[in-house]
Protein backbone atom coordinates (compact mmCIF):
# COMPACT_ATOMS: atom_id res chain seq x y z
CA UNK A 1 0.00 0.00 0.00
CA UNK A 2 1.52 3.30 -1.19
CA UNK A 3 1.91 5.42 2.10
CA UNK A 4 -0.48 8.64 2.57
CA UNK A 5 -0.73 11.10 5.17
CA UNK A 6 -3.52 12.14 7.10
CA UNK A 7 -4.26 15.47 5.30
CA UNK A 8 -4.35 13.35 2.09
CA UNK A 9 -6.10 10.81 3.30
CA UNK A 10 -9.12 13.16 4.82
CA UNK A 11 -9.28 14.76 1.62
CA UNK A 12 -9.61 10.86 -0.45
CA UNK A 13 -11.97 10.03 2.16
CA UNK A 14 -13.83 13.15 1.55
CA UNK A 15 -13.93 13.18 -2.30
CA UNK A 16 -15.28 9.05 -2.16
CA UNK A 17 -17.86 10.36 0.00
CA UNK A 18 -19.12 13.14 -1.98
CA UNK A 19 -19.31 10.91 -5.24
CA UNK A 20 -21.46 8.39 -2.85
CA UNK A 21 -24.09 11.01 -2.59
CA UNK A 22 -23.16 12.52 0.49
CA UNK A 23 -23.86 15.97 0.74
CA UNK A 24 -21.60 16.99 3.63
CA UNK A 25 -18.54 15.69 5.10
CA UNK A 26 -16.34 16.39 8.16
CA UNK A 27 -13.85 14.94 10.80
CA UNK A 28 -13.49 15.22 14.08
CA UNK A 29 -11.78 13.61 17.24
CA UNK A 30 -13.73 10.64 18.90
CA UNK A 31 -14.58 12.66 22.08
CA UNK A 32 -17.14 14.97 22.93
CA UNK A 33 -17.11 18.05 24.95
CA UNK A 34 -18.47 18.58 28.51
CA UNK A 35 -21.04 20.81 27.14
CA UNK A 36 -22.96 17.79 25.18
CA UNK A 37 -22.65 15.63 28.57
CA UNK A 38 -24.00 18.22 30.62
CA UNK A 39 -26.94 19.17 27.74
CA UNK A 40 -28.16 15.28 27.96
CA UNK A 41 -28.23 15.06 31.63
CA UNK A 42 -30.39 17.72 32.10
CA UNK A 43 -32.39 17.32 29.31
CA UNK A 44 -32.84 13.26 30.80
CA UNK A 45 -33.29 14.75 34.24
CA UNK A 46 -35.84 17.16 33.50
CA UNK A 47 -38.36 14.11 32.21
CA UNK A 48 -38.00 15.82 28.62
CA UNK A 49 -37.61 12.91 27.02
CA UNK A 50 -41.11 11.40 27.73
CA UNK A 51 -41.54 7.55 26.70
CA UNK A 52 -38.50 7.26 24.98
CA UNK A 53 -36.78 5.28 27.43
CA UNK A 54 -33.58 4.18 25.31
CA UNK A 55 -32.24 7.75 25.68
CA UNK A 56 -31.75 7.49 29.26
CA UNK A 57 -30.03 3.86 28.73
CA UNK A 58 -26.08 3.71 28.08
CA UNK A 59 -25.48 7.22 28.83
CA UNK A 60 -21.65 6.87 29.51
CA UNK A 61 -21.63 5.13 25.83
CA UNK A 62 -23.45 8.57 24.64
CA UNK A 63 -21.81 11.36 25.69
CA UNK A 64 -18.69 9.51 24.94
CA UNK A 65 -17.23 8.12 21.82
CA UNK A 66 -14.72 6.10 23.30
CA UNK A 67 -16.75 4.63 26.34
CA UNK A 68 -18.54 3.12 22.90
CA UNK A 69 -15.84 2.04 21.58
CA UNK A 70 -12.28 2.45 23.24
CA UNK A 71 -10.22 1.72 19.70
CA UNK A 72 -12.32 4.82 18.26
CA UNK A 73 -9.84 8.14 17.17
CA UNK A 74 -11.54 9.99 15.10
CA UNK A 75 -15.23 10.23 13.70
CA UNK A 76 -15.98 10.85 10.05
CA UNK A 77 -19.75 13.09 10.12
CA UNK A 78 -21.78 12.44 7.11
CA UNK A 79 -24.50 14.58 6.00
CA UNK A 80 -27.41 13.67 3.25
CA UNK A 81 -29.60 16.34 2.45
CA UNK A 82 -33.66 15.58 2.19
CA UNK A 83 -34.46 19.07 1.53
CA UNK A 84 -37.86 19.09 -0.09
CA UNK A 85 -39.28 21.31 -3.09
CA UNK A 86 -41.34 23.51 -1.35
CA UNK A 87 -42.29 25.01 2.30
CA UNK A 88 -44.11 21.69 4.55
CA UNK A 89 -46.27 23.79 6.12
CA UNK A 90 -48.02 24.63 3.30
CA UNK A 91 -49.96 21.61 3.51
CA UNK A 92 -51.27 22.77 6.57
CA UNK A 93 -54.24 24.57 4.37
CA UNK A 94 -55.16 21.23 3.19
CA UNK A 95 -57.75 19.84 6.09
CA UNK A 96 -58.96 17.21 4.38
CA UNK A 97 -55.55 15.70 3.62
CA UNK A 98 -52.65 14.43 5.81
CA UNK A 99 -49.74 16.19 6.53
CA UNK A 100 -46.55 13.72 6.46
CA UNK A 101 -43.16 14.79 7.50
CA UNK A 102 -40.89 16.09 4.85
CA UNK A 103 -38.44 13.18 5.93
CA UNK A 104 -41.09 10.10 5.85
CA UNK A 105 -42.93 10.77 2.53
CA UNK A 106 -40.72 8.00 0.85
CA UNK A 107 -38.13 5.23 1.57
CA UNK A 108 -36.89 5.10 5.20
CA UNK A 109 -33.61 6.67 5.19
CA UNK A 110 -31.89 4.41 7.77
CA UNK A 111 -31.80 1.94 4.69
CA UNK A 112 -30.23 4.40 2.48
CA UNK A 113 -27.80 5.85 4.70
CA UNK A 114 -26.63 2.48 6.19
CA UNK A 115 -25.78 1.27 2.61
CA UNK A 116 -24.25 4.59 1.91
CA UNK A 117 -21.85 4.57 4.67
CA UNK A 118 -21.19 0.47 4.51
CA UNK A 119 -19.66 1.54 0.70
CA UNK A 120 -17.61 4.17 2.46
CA UNK A 121 -16.12 2.22 5.41
CA UNK A 122 -15.07 -0.71 3.17
CA UNK A 123 -13.00 2.47 1.23
CA UNK A 124 -11.47 3.87 4.28
CA UNK A 125 -10.42 0.26 5.65
CA UNK A 126 -8.97 -0.27 1.70
CA UNK A 127 -6.79 3.15 1.95
CA UNK A 128 -6.28 3.65 5.72
CA UNK A 129 -5.55 0.48 7.40
CA UNK A 130 -7.96 1.04 10.27
CA UNK A 131 -10.74 -0.43 11.66
CA UNK A 132 -14.01 1.33 11.25
CA UNK A 133 -17.83 1.43 12.83
CA UNK A 134 -20.69 2.48 11.15
CA UNK A 135 -23.72 4.16 12.72
CA UNK A 136 -26.60 5.56 11.16
CA UNK A 137 -29.18 6.39 14.79
CA UNK A 138 -29.00 2.74 15.72
CA UNK A 139 -27.01 3.10 18.61
CA UNK A 140 -25.92 5.64 21.91
CA UNK A 141 -24.09 7.87 19.33
CA UNK A 142 -24.99 12.12 19.83
CA UNK A 143 -24.96 12.51 16.56
CA UNK A 144 -25.55 16.29 16.52
CA UNK A 145 -22.94 17.05 18.68
CA UNK A 146 -20.53 15.01 16.64
CA UNK A 147 -21.44 16.58 13.46
CA UNK A 148 -21.03 20.16 14.72
CA UNK A 149 -18.20 19.00 16.18
CA UNK A 150 -16.97 17.70 12.41
CA UNK A 151 -18.10 21.42 11.10
CA UNK A 152 -21.23 20.32 9.48
CA UNK A 153 -23.25 23.48 10.63
CA UNK A 154 -24.31 23.84 14.19
CA UNK A 155 -27.19 22.80 16.82
CA UNK A 156 -29.65 25.23 16.43
CA UNK A 157 -32.05 26.77 19.07
CA UNK A 158 -34.46 24.15 17.57
CA UNK A 159 -31.86 21.80 18.75
CA UNK A 160 -31.04 20.39 15.70
CA UNK A 161 -28.09 21.00 12.84
CA UNK A 162 -28.01 23.64 10.90
CA UNK A 163 -26.20 23.73 7.55
CA UNK A 164 -25.43 26.80 5.39
CA UNK A 165 -25.59 24.90 2.12
CA UNK A 166 -28.30 22.84 3.31
CA UNK A 167 -30.56 24.22 6.02
CA UNK A 168 -32.50 22.26 8.76
CA UNK A 169 -32.58 19.50 6.28
CA UNK A 170 -30.05 17.08 6.64
CA UNK A 171 -30.35 13.46 7.61
CA UNK A 172 -26.39 11.72 9.92
CA UNK A 173 -25.08 9.24 10.12
CA UNK A 174 -21.20 8.40 11.22
CA UNK A 175 -18.44 6.37 11.16
CA UNK A 176 -16.17 5.70 13.97
CA UNK A 177 -12.14 4.78 13.07
CA UNK A 178 -9.43 4.28 14.70
CA UNK A 179 -7.68 6.25 12.21
CA UNK A 180 -6.08 9.35 13.16
CA UNK A 181 -7.76 11.83 10.79
CA UNK A 182 -7.19 15.79 10.92
CA UNK A 183 -10.37 17.87 12.23
CA UNK A 184 -12.09 20.07 9.99
CA UNK A 185 -11.27 23.78 9.82
CA UNK A 186 -13.82 25.90 11.39
CA UNK A 187 -16.56 27.23 9.27
CA UNK A 188 -18.93 30.46 9.36
CA UNK A 189 -22.66 30.24 10.52
CA UNK A 190 -24.55 30.64 13.41
CA UNK A 191 -28.40 31.00 14.65
CA UNK A 192 -27.73 35.14 15.81
CA UNK A 193 -30.49 36.76 17.00
CA UNK A 194 -33.36 34.61 15.35
CA UNK A 195 -35.80 32.70 16.91
CA UNK A 196 -38.13 31.74 13.75
CA UNK A 197 -38.02 28.11 14.83
CA UNK A 198 -38.79 28.48 18.45
CA UNK A 199 -42.20 30.90 17.32
CA UNK A 200 -42.92 28.56 14.87
CA UNK A 201 -43.85 25.97 17.13
CA UNK A 202 -47.47 24.93 17.45
CA UNK A 203 -47.33 23.42 21.10
CA UNK A 204 -44.47 25.73 22.51
CA UNK A 205 -42.10 22.21 23.15
CA UNK A 206 -39.32 25.09 23.62
CA UNK A 207 -38.93 26.03 26.79
CA UNK A 208 -35.42 28.37 26.07
CA UNK A 209 -33.36 28.16 23.34
CA UNK A 210 -31.20 24.82 22.56
CA UNK A 211 -34.03 22.87 25.11
CA UNK A 212 -36.59 20.90 23.54
CA UNK A 213 -39.34 19.34 25.93
CA UNK A 214 -40.20 16.05 23.46
CA UNK A 215 -43.14 15.82 25.74
CA UNK A 216 -44.91 18.46 24.02
CA UNK A 217 -43.48 17.99 20.55
CA UNK A 218 -45.55 16.69 17.56
CA UNK A 219 -43.15 14.79 16.08
CA UNK A 220 -43.11 12.66 19.29
CA UNK A 221 -46.69 12.91 20.04
CA UNK A 222 -46.77 11.40 16.44
CA UNK A 223 -44.19 9.06 16.52
CA UNK A 224 -42.85 8.11 19.28
CA UNK A 225 -46.70 8.73 21.98
CA UNK A 226 -48.26 5.70 22.03
CA UNK A 227 -51.23 6.53 24.21
CA UNK A 228 -53.89 8.76 23.51
CA UNK A 229 -52.52 11.90 22.52
CA UNK A 230 -53.24 14.51 25.32
CA UNK A 231 -56.14 16.85 24.80
CA UNK A 232 -54.37 19.81 25.20
CA UNK A 233 -52.39 19.36 21.62
CA UNK A 234 -54.82 17.98 20.08
CA UNK A 235 -55.99 20.87 18.39
CA UNK A 236 -52.97 21.98 18.08
CA UNK A 237 -51.82 19.17 15.62
CA UNK A 238 -53.99 20.21 12.86
CA UNK A 239 -53.91 18.11 9.85
CA UNK A 240 -49.91 16.43 10.77
CA UNK A 241 -50.40 12.92 10.79
CA UNK A 242 -46.80 11.82 10.67
CA UNK A 243 -44.23 14.17 12.38
CA UNK A 244 -44.04 17.99 12.01
CA UNK A 245 -41.56 20.08 9.95
CA UNK A 246 -42.57 23.60 11.47
CA UNK A 247 -39.48 24.61 13.39
CA UNK A 248 -37.19 23.54 10.68
CA UNK A 249 -39.34 24.58 7.75
CA UNK A 250 -39.10 28.28 9.96
CA UNK A 251 -35.24 28.17 9.61
CA UNK A 252 -33.96 31.20 7.30
CA UNK A 253 -30.66 29.26 6.38
CA UNK A 254 -33.30 27.23 4.15
CA UNK A 255 -33.23 29.75 1.49
CA UNK A 256 -29.78 28.29 0.70
CA UNK A 257 -31.16 24.75 0.12
CA UNK A 258 -31.93 23.17 -2.76
CA UNK A 259 -34.06 20.57 -2.90
CA UNK A 260 -32.38 16.95 -2.20
CA UNK A 261 -30.89 14.84 -5.08
CA UNK A 262 -31.86 11.76 -3.64
CA UNK A 263 -34.69 9.87 -5.62
CA UNK A 264 -35.58 7.92 -2.89
CA UNK A 265 -36.05 10.55 -0.56
CA UNK A 266 -38.22 12.70 -2.49
CA UNK A 267 -42.03 12.37 -1.82
CA UNK A 268 -44.10 9.61 -3.60
CA UNK A 269 -47.28 11.57 -5.06
CA UNK A 270 -49.27 9.44 -3.27
CA UNK A 271 -47.59 10.36 0.06
CA UNK A 272 -47.30 14.36 -0.87
CA UNK A 273 -51.20 15.09 0.79
CA UNK A 274 -52.94 11.10 1.37
CA UNK A 275 -56.66 11.52 1.58
CA UNK A 276 -57.55 11.41 5.78
CA UNK A 277 -60.55 9.34 4.51
CA UNK A 278 -58.73 6.65 2.99
CA UNK A 279 -55.96 6.50 5.11
CA UNK A 280 -58.87 5.97 7.92
CA UNK A 281 -59.93 3.13 6.42
CA UNK A 282 -56.84 1.25 5.94
CA UNK A 283 -56.97 -1.96 8.07
CA UNK A 284 -53.78 -4.05 9.41
CA UNK A 285 -52.70 -5.24 5.93
CA UNK A 286 -53.48 -2.57 3.92
CA UNK A 287 -51.51 -0.13 6.12
CA UNK A 288 -48.24 -2.91 5.66
CA UNK A 289 -48.70 -2.61 1.67
CA UNK A 290 -49.02 1.09 1.57
CA UNK A 291 -46.02 1.93 4.09
CA UNK A 292 -43.65 -1.06 3.03
CA UNK A 293 -40.09 0.16 3.34
CA UNK A 294 -41.34 3.49 4.62
CA UNK A 295 -39.98 4.73 8.09
CA UNK A 296 -43.87 4.96 8.71
CA UNK A 297 -44.33 1.26 8.89
CA UNK A 298 -42.68 1.29 12.36
CA UNK A 299 -45.48 2.84 14.34
CA UNK A 300 -48.18 0.32 13.24
CA UNK A 301 -51.49 0.84 11.93
CA UNK A 302 -53.08 1.46 15.44
CA UNK A 303 -51.19 4.44 16.19
CA UNK A 304 -50.90 6.06 12.66
CA UNK A 305 -54.94 5.62 12.18
CA UNK A 306 -55.10 7.36 15.62
CA UNK A 307 -53.24 10.48 14.11
CA UNK A 308 -55.19 10.42 11.28
CA UNK A 309 -58.51 10.55 13.29
CA UNK A 310 -57.11 13.16 15.01
CA UNK A 311 -56.47 15.29 12.14
CA UNK A 312 -60.10 14.32 11.05
CA UNK A 313 -61.65 15.98 14.11
CA UNK A 314 -59.30 19.29 13.44
CA UNK A 315 -60.61 19.18 9.86
CA UNK A 316 -64.39 20.17 10.94
CA UNK A 317 -65.75 18.68 7.98
CA UNK A 318 -69.17 17.01 8.38
CA UNK A 319 -68.15 14.86 5.50
CA UNK A 320 -65.79 12.91 6.89
CA UNK A 321 -67.99 11.91 10.22
CA UNK A 322 -68.43 8.59 8.06
CA UNK A 323 -64.79 8.07 8.21
CA UNK A 324 -64.62 8.54 12.37
CA UNK A 325 -68.02 6.97 12.86
CA UNK A 326 -66.50 3.35 11.19
CA UNK A 327 -63.94 3.39 13.58
CA UNK A 328 -65.63 4.30 16.95
CA UNK A 329 -66.06 0.36 17.61
CA UNK A 330 -62.50 -0.17 16.85
CA UNK A 331 -60.49 -3.11 18.62
CA UNK A 332 -58.11 -1.15 19.45
CA UNK A 333 -59.22 1.31 22.34
CA UNK A 334 -56.74 3.58 21.64
CA UNK A 335 -58.24 4.26 18.15
CA UNK A 336 -62.01 3.94 19.14
CA UNK A 337 -61.83 6.75 21.72
CA UNK A 338 -59.72 8.95 19.04
CA UNK A 339 -62.64 8.28 16.84
CA UNK A 340 -65.15 9.50 19.68
CA UNK A 341 -62.98 12.33 20.30
CA UNK A 342 -62.92 13.07 15.93
CA UNK A 343 -66.88 12.45 16.04
CA UNK A 344 -67.84 14.57 18.84
CA UNK A 345 -65.74 17.60 17.34
CA UNK A 346 -67.53 17.19 13.59
CA UNK A 347 -71.09 16.73 15.59
CA UNK A 348 -70.19 20.03 16.83
CA UNK A 349 -70.02 21.48 13.73
CA UNK A 350 -73.40 20.55 12.50
CA UNK A 351 -75.00 21.97 15.90
CA UNK A 352 -73.21 24.64 15.25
Amino acid sequence: MVAVTTDTLGARIRDKALALGFDAVGFTEARLGPEARTRLADFLASGAHGEMGWLATRTDERSDPRALWPEARSVIALGLSYAPDADPRLLQAQTGRGAISVHARNRDYHDLVRGMLKHLAQFVVKIGDGHVKVFVDTAPVMEKPLAEQARLGWQGKHTNLVSRAHGSWLFLGEIYTTLELPPSPPRAGACGSCTACLAACPTDAFPAPYRLDARRCIAYLTIEHAGPIPHEFRALMGNRIYGCDDCLAACPWNRFAAESRQAKLRAREDLRAPDLATLAGLNDAGFRAMFAGSPIKRIGRNRFVRNVLIAIGNARDPALAGAARALTNDPDPVVAEAAEWALSQLVLVVVA
